[in-house]
Parts: structure tokens; sequence; C-alpha cells
């Protein structure tokens, strides 16, 4: 027995070693959108399209943060009512008239939801539609929830134009005050960092792509390149589908003899220390429902990778300190100290986030109880699938993609 759970141990510190040596890094968080020159060398049209269904509560903030910027170029928000029955469009015009930019503000009522399309999709489409008037360059996707810090779009445009990128994105600032934010969304952002990692994601030559729904600045040519938002219309998780058809749509051209540089479809995903969510997540269930929305859907629906999960997990997360324990009760130290080498490893690929998020860096040996907490959210998120109710999002339930 004991030589079955020293293999287990030695298995998962492998693992570990695995991890922090060849996937491309994703426990650092260098990839910041704060890093760098802003200097802007053109002004590039930017039109942002914000789509909001019931977001009153938040609106005035994120509005107020998006027609400040203090982008110098022409720019223009366009904000998609999507039916909201709570005023959202009166608080938003209320707030353009506040700070004296009511001409930058376009409100559009947003119309029936067709079939084949998911509700945000739809809102963005028909923002997109209207902005398009204006012939931007760049259109900023961005959600109601979120608070710009003043120089972001600045920031986002000379990202794009000086490394001539089709698609920046950044991971806002999460929400990190409550007792379970501080437990749980640093953790989010780890493991969306190792499903992504973003050196991977900002290669060209790497297929990997990803990017975060809050903030992303992407070119009106590589839009219609991909063949617009519809492409994309059923996908739940439309922020990383969006990233994955714009890398794909690239090429590699070169002479021979020399290096091959990708002609198109380059896109770039970090992190912000200033622009953040503002939406709250005080409870374990409001934590709980936002993963669960999406987690089978990472896993393409299917049951074979559901199990894998559900065996890697406990592998990669709860071996060590398992083994740590049976190791001390069983007076065995070489399962112990394997474990507890293990568990350091885990700790310090995850001591970077914790510290992004200025959370105890005691937090960082939390990350198995973490673990399994987000492997059971992956496990309910595959039943509320088979039982229809996979998708849940503003009202709207989308049980699968196919019947959207």
């Amino acid at each position: 027995m004991g030589v079955i759970v020293l293999g287990l141990m030695l298995l998962s510190l492998t693992i570990w070693l695995g991890l922090l040596c060849f996937r491309g890094q994703f426990w650092r968080v260098d990839q910041q959108l704060e890093i760098g020159e802003t200097q802007l060398k053109s002004l590039p049209v930017v039109c942002a399209v914000v789509p909001a269904r019931n977001e009153a509560d938040l609106i005035s903030t994120s509005l107020r943060s998006l027609l400040l910027q203090d982008y110098p170029g022409s720019f223009n928000v366009f904000l998609v009512d999507d039916r909201s029955t709570d005023r959202t469009a009166n608080f938003a015009e209320g707030v353009a008239h506040a700070v004296g930019r009511p001409q930058q503000l376009h409100i559009i009522s947003g119309e029936s939801l067709p079939p084949g399309w998911s509700g945000k999709l739809w809102a963005v489409e028909q923002g997109i539609k209207s902005a398009s008037l204006f012939a931007p360059d760049y259109f900023l996707l961005t959600d109601a929830d979120i608070e710009h810090d003043p120089g972001n779009l600045r920031r986002l445009v000379a990202k794009a134009v000086q490394e001539n990128l089709d698609l920046v994105s950044v991971m806002v600032r999460l929400r990190c005050e409550s007792f379970w934010e501080k437990l749980l969304i640093p953790a989010f952002v780890f493991f969306f960092q190792k499903l992504y990692p973003f050196r991977w994601v900002n290669n060209p030559n790497n297929p990997t792509a990803a990017a975060a729904g809050g903030s992303i600045l992407i070119a009106r040519e590589a839009l219609e390149r991909i063949g617009g938002i519809q492409v994309i219309r059923q996908a739940l998780i439309d922020d990383c589908a969006l990233a994955q058809a714009v890398k794909k749509s690239g090429g590699v051209v070169g002479d021979k003899g020399t290096s091959p540089m990708p002609s198109q479809g380059r896109i770039w995903l970090g992190l912000s220390t200033l622009t953040c969510s503002l939406r709250p997540y005080d409870s374990l269930a409001t934590i709980w429902d936002m993963v669960a929305r999406s987690a089978y859907t990472e896993l393409n629906y299917s049951p074979l990778l559901l199990l894998g999960t559900l065996v890697a997990m406990p592998l990669i997360y709860l071996v060590p300190p398992m083994g740590v324990i049976v190791g001390l009760v069983w007076s065995n130290w070489a399962i112990a100290l394997t474990g507890l080498l293990g568990w350091l490893l885990m700790a310090f690929a995850y001591y970077p986030t914790i510290r992004f998020y200025k959370c105890s860096p005691w937090l960082a040996f939390s990350l198995p109880a973490i673990a399994f907490l987000y492997t059971l959210m992956t496990l309910d998120s595959a039943l509320r699938h088979w039982q229809g109710r996979g998708g849940a999002w503003k009202g709207r339930v989308y049980p699968n993609p196919g019947n959207l």
C-alpha cells in the first residue's frame, strides 16, 4: 500500500514540475497591459459597444469611466439596452449629461432575440451595426459592469497599433473584497491562466487563443475578416471563441531563407491592475453559479473530458496534502516529504496570483481545498447541462449551443 501511495505522490510531483517548466509559465503575472510604452503615434477612430441588461446598479459607474477616457482620438460609446426592466437606459442617459458628454453616448433599444443567438452577442451585433456608421478602426467590446481606468483605452490602442495586433484583451481585476472572493476569485484567474497560458496566447506561432470579455479591443478589419460577430453567435464563452476565430484567420508569410512572420491574426491577452470589475461575488452561491454556468462548456460538453477532469484535479491538487497527512500518520517520511514538496510547488505557483490580488500569503497553501470546490462546480455544471439548465444568465437559459 505504501508503494502505491508513494507512486501517486511522485506522479503528482512530476505533474507539478511539468506544469511549472513546460506550461508557458502560466503561473507568472508578468503579462500586464500597464507594462510598456503608451505613446500614440496615430489616433484611430474607436467605438465602444456595451451590451446592458438590467445593469441599473452598476451602469452609472461603468459608463462614467468609459465616457471620461483620456483617449485624444475620436471615441463614441454605443450602449445596447437589452430589454432591461430597471431603467438602465435612463441611468445611462443621465450619466452622459452629468459628465458633459451626451454627444458621445448612443443608446440603442435592443430588438427581440432571434433564434440561433445568445442574448449578449445579439446585443453586441446590434451595437456593432450602429457603430459601423462611424467607420471605426477599432471596436472596444466591454461589459456594463467594468470600471475602466482613465487610460485604459489609450493603452489598448497603443498596444494594438505599436505591435500590429488584431485583438488586444485584458482580464480586468476582479472584485476581491469579501471572504469568498478572497478565497476563490484569485484561483479563478489562476485556473484560467493554466488553461490558456497568456504567453502561448500572445505567441502568434502557438494555436492557443483566448480573451477576456470585459475589455476587448478588436480591429474592424479583423472582425470583418472572420465574418463578424455572427460566426460566434451561439458561443457561451464568447470571448475565447472570438479570440480563436481571429487567431485562426491569420496566415504565415515569409521569403525563402527568412523566418516566417504572421501576416494577420495576432492577438494579445494580459492582466490589468487598474481596470476592474464591479460585479460583487459576496457568497459561495454567486461564485458557484458563475463557474457552473460555463465550466462544462470549457470541456466541450464531453463526458470523457469531464471524467478526466474529475480524476486529474484530485491527483494534481489533493494528493500532495493528503500525502503529508498519510505520511505523518504512517511515519513514512518518504511519502510525507514527497507530498510536502508537491504542496510547496503548488503554493509557489499560486503565490504570484495571490500577491497580485493582495491577499494573505497563507492562502497560497489553500489551493487544494479551493480546487476541490472548483471540481464540484464543474461536476454541477455538467449536471445542469444534462438537466437542461446549463448556461443560465440574465434570465435566459441556453441548455445546448446547438439549440440556441
